[in-house]
This record gives C-alpha cells, sequence and structure tokens, in this order.
C-alpha cells in the first residue's frame, strides 16, 4: 500500500500574535485531503504543523513514518494560508527541501502554490496541484502508483516542470458541487489532547467546521485562488451529522464555522437551528457573515436559536466611497443595523476592518472611528489593503508593489504598496483604534467619549494597569497620529476610483 504523508506550513509558533492568543484549529482543508486519499485507498499519515516548534519536527515525521509520497497539503480554509506570511512560505519551501533529501516525491497544493507554483517546483515539489485540489491529488497518485492509466503530468490541474525547464499548466479543474458526499475529515490523525490543552485556559474546547466553500460576492480586493468565484453548500442535514459526530467523539463545546459566509443560502439557517433543537446538539459557536444577510427576516433570531455566540462581519469601512470602491456590496446602515441586531439578540459582534484602501483620505478614516463606535462591536481586527495575486485591487496597484510583497506574520501590517498613508502611520493607527476600543469595552460602552470611560480604571490586577495606560498615553498618540497624518498624506483623487470588473 502506497504510503503518503500529508502536512502543511502554517506553525503558530512563527506567528507571535496568535501563539500568544493560542486559540489554535487543526488544518481542516489537510484532514479532508487525508480523507480523500483513505477513501481512494491510500495510507495516510499526518504531520500537523500547527503546534509544532520547528520544520525539523517535519524531518523527523518523514524518518519515522518513511513515506512514499510527501504531500504539502495547505489548509484552504485558513486565511492566514491564503495571505501566504513570509514565514509560512520559508516554512514550506524548507519542508519541500527536507522530503528531496529524504529521497521521497514531493507534491503541494495551496493558494500561494497556485499563484507562484515555479517558486514551490525551484524547492523541490514534483507537482503542484492547484485549486481545490482533493480530485487532482487524487488522480494523480492514481497514476503514479499504476492504479490508472494515463500520465501523471496529464492530469487536469497541476502546474510541472518539464525537462527543459519551462512551465506547463494542465488546466484547472472544476470544483467539487456535491459537499455532502465529500467523506468528514479524519479528526482521527489529529492529537486531539494537545488542542485540548492548549484551550485549557480559555475555559472551553473549540474545533473547527465548514459548511461552505467559496463565496459568491465579487470584493475587489478578495482573493480566490482555491474556489473561484464558484459556492457549494453542504446540507443542514449533513452538517448536524458531522456535529454529532464530533460531539460524540471528542466532546468540543465550542464550534468556530469557518466559511467566508456562513448560511448564505435562504433558510438554510432557519432549517439548521430547528435540527440541532430537535436533536439536543444546540452548541456554542461563531462564525462570518454580511451586515445584508443578517438583516434578512428570521436570520438572527435563528442563529440564536442555533447556539451562535459571535458573528463576525467583514465591515471593512464606514466610508461608503469606500465600501463602494471596493464592490463590497453593502451599506454603512446597514453594518450598523445588523450590530444592534445581533446585540439585540444576545449574540456578541465582531468587525473586521480594512485600512489603506486606495484613495482613503483622513475622513474615511474617521468615518470608520465613527463606525466602530456606532456598531459597538465586542471585538475588532484591524488590517490594510492587502494586494492578493488574482485580484482586480493588485491588478489596480501591482505598479506600486514594493519589493516586499507580501507580510512576514499576521501582526506585520506593513504597506506592500504606495498607498494613502505609509506602513508607520497605519502601524500607529492601529494602537489608536484598538486602545480606543479598549476603553470604551472597559466602560462598559462604546458609544460614549474616552475622556469619560473613567470605569476603564477598575477592572483586576494587570487589565487595571493595562487600561491606566491605555487612558494616559491615548490622547498623546491621537497627536502624534494627527501629525503622521498630515506629514505623510500623498496625494489622492478627489473621489474613490471604482473598479470596474
Amino acid at each position: 500500500m502506497t504510503r503518503v504523508l500529508l502536512g502543511q506550513s502554517y506553525y503558530l509558533r512563527f506567528d507571535p500574535k496568535l501563539w500568544q492568543a493560542m486559540q489554535p484549529y487543526p488544518p481542516l482543508g489537510t484532514l479532508y485531503a487525508a480523507s480523500a486519499l483513505r477513501e481512494r485507498g491510500y495510507e495516510v499519515a499526518l504531520f500537523d504543523a500547527m503546534l509544532e516548534d520547528s520544520e525539523e519536527r517535519w524531518g523527523e515525521a518523514l524518518e519515522r513514518h518513511r513515506p512514499d509520497v510527501a504531500v504539502l497539503f495547505e489548509d484552504n480554509f485558513n486565511y492566514l494560508s491564503k495571505m501566504c506570511l513570509l514565514r509560512m512560505r520559508e516554512a514550506a519551501f524548507r519542508m519541500l527541501e527536507l522530503a528531496r533529501a529524504a529521497g521521497c516525491l514531493a507534491i503541494v497544493c495551496g493558494s500561494d502554490a497556485t499563484d507562484h507554483p515555479a517558486a514551490y517546483l525551484d524547492h523541490g515539489a514534483g507537482y503542484v496541484v492547484v485549486g481545490e485540489g482533493e480530485a487532482t491529488l487524487g488522480e494523480l497518485l492514481d497514476r503514479l502508483t499504476g492504479r490508472a492509466d494515463g500520465a501523471p503530468a496529464a492530469v487536469v490541474g497541476l502546474t510541472v516542470r518539464t525537462a527543459d525547464g519551462s512551465l506547463v499548466s494542465t488546466g484547472r479543474r472544476e470544483n467539487l458541487r456535491e459537499l455532502d458526499a465529500v467523506p468528514f475529515p479524519a479528526w482521527d490523525l489529529v492529537a486531539i489532547e494537545r488542542y485540548r490543552a492548549a484551550w485549557a485556559s480559555h475555559g472551553r474546547f473549540s474545533m473547527n467546521m465548514s459548511t461552505t466553500r467559496g463565496c459568491p460576492f465579487h470584493c475587489n480586493w478578495c482573493a480566490k485562488p482555491i474556489w473561484g468565484q464558484r459556492y457549494a453548500v453542504r446540507s443542514p442535514e449533513n452538517v448536524v451529522a458531522e456535529l454529532s459526530w464530533l460531539r460524540s467523539a471528542f466532546g468540543p463545546d465550542h464550534i468556530s464555522f469557518v466559511d467566508d459566509i456562513f448560511g448564505l443560502r435562504p433558510g438554510w439557517v432557519r432549517t439548521f437551528a430547528d435540527l440541532v433543537r430537535e436533536r439536543g446538539l444546540v452548541t456554542p459557536f461563531k462564525c462570518l457573515s454580511r451586515a445584508d444577510l443578517l438583516l434578512r427576516e428570521g436570520e438572527v433570531t435563528a442563529l440564536g436559536e442555533a447556539g451562535c455566540e459571535m458573528v463576525w462581519m467583514g465591515a471593512e469601512s464606514g466610508s461608503q466611497q469606500v465600501l463602494d470602491a471596493m464592490d463590497k456590496g453593502t451599506k454603512v446602515e446597514q453594518i450598523v443595523a445588523a450590530a444592534e441586531r445581533l446585540h439585540a439578540a444576545g449574540i456578541g459582534v465582531g468587525f473586521f476592518l480594512q485600512f489603506g484602501y486606495p484613495g482613503e483620505g483622513p475622513a474615511d478614516i474617521e468615518a470608520t472611528r465613527r463606525l466602530v463606535r456606532a456598531g459597538r462591536p465586542d471585538d475588532i481586527g484591524f488590517s490594510v489593503s492587502y494586494p492578493l495575486p488574482g485580484t482586480r485591487f493588485y491588478d489596480r496597484v501591482k505598479a506600486d508593489l514594493g519589493v516586499k510583497q507580501n507580510w512576514l506574520d499576521s501582526n506585520d501590517l506593513a504597506m506592500l504598496y504606495e498607498g494613502p498613508y505609509s506602513t508607520r502611520f497605519y502601524r500607529h493607527l492601529h494602537e489608536v483604534v484598538h486602545k480606543e476600543f479598549r476603553l470604551r469595552r472597559a466602560a462598559g460602552t462604546r458609544s460614549v467619549p474616552v475622556h469619560l470611560a473613567r470605569a476603564a480604571l477598575r477592572p483586576r490586577s494587570h487589565e487595571r494597569l493595562a487600561r491606566a495606560r491605555d487612558a494616559v498615553t491615548l490622547p498623546l498618540d491621537e497627536v502624534v497620529l494627527a501629525g503622521l497624518q498630515r506629514l505623510q498624506r500623498r496625494p489622492a483623487p478627489r473621489t474613490l476610483e471604482v473598479i470596474g470588473p
């Protein structure tokens, strides 16, 4: 039986901010690939980089399992895989080199390899699987092992290097449509107790699930190297069957749904809520959604009945000009209304915020800060616009890209193109926005002026000291930010350009 070692290159330890947060999830996409290969009759082992300390552990796994084939199958449900942080890419290259040194055929599948196949082939990959991956990888292995006829390099969905050094693409395979036919992830391969221990400090044990693949919306900064514009969804019955299995086998008391958009199909959340209530499977969960979808009749009520504790929205900006330029398809007032509806239902609200979009000016930045005050989110995520290959946004700013084209880790916040302001400005803005947010949260409200947030000084121990420090330093930080804004403002059009299709 052919032995396959599956791995991925995201090491949580290489991402200091998320290592400190310590809320790890196993590589769901890799586990789906493992199940697909098992279904074809392959003997599969897993190297889960998430909680390991270095690529040398991969080398040890190669020696221990002695596989015929080593596959780096990145977790396509992890947004950081799509961003391809420099440390992640460097780890992948090192892992491919170790596989080649061990005498293995190395195959790689992931967002960054799809976008930059030559780099991965140069570092030891024999084949780059583009796009979704499971079906292509299975057919490739069948041909490599003689189970199926035909040349391996002719399998649809590959990029390979020929004998003369040129790159050849065999096209792109159509995505899977019937997700209910996909076997559940191979959770038995995961060292689950390591994850349970990592979550212990949070007082719960969370596991990750996916109900969909892809996103049909057209935000022009969002890269879709894996699923493109296609959108496929599992039935509520199939998802509940997996949830029941996870609950009985591993005992999670929280679920993170990793879909780009949870419950997009009308009526899906209502059916899901009814099923988990009928079967005694209501489990606290968090998910991602859009403001306009949350305003559909009964949507928030159904989320609450299903067990939803937290919804993260891609709010992005409080400036309608910026949202329109992004082709976001939502209105600022919808974001506020959706947040109010979630709060009224007792569901937490998270805002993803994006600064630095082309043409963004002082008024747009202030509008986003006002949105945070008005929407009163329970948490925020701050980012700057990140040009990813394959997006219309990337094509627009390509000529203005710098030498550095990827972040080192998730907290880098470097401006990768000649944007409205410098990296220094946005990193300082990050500090200011988060300090104001923390003070408002500590005060028990996010709708009063910061100078009235005296309750920020009342939390206990280190929290009290941190809030006191924020309260003292925020006014000066605001002054510094205003100075950077005046000094570093770059020319911008009077109106934001909407990027056409």
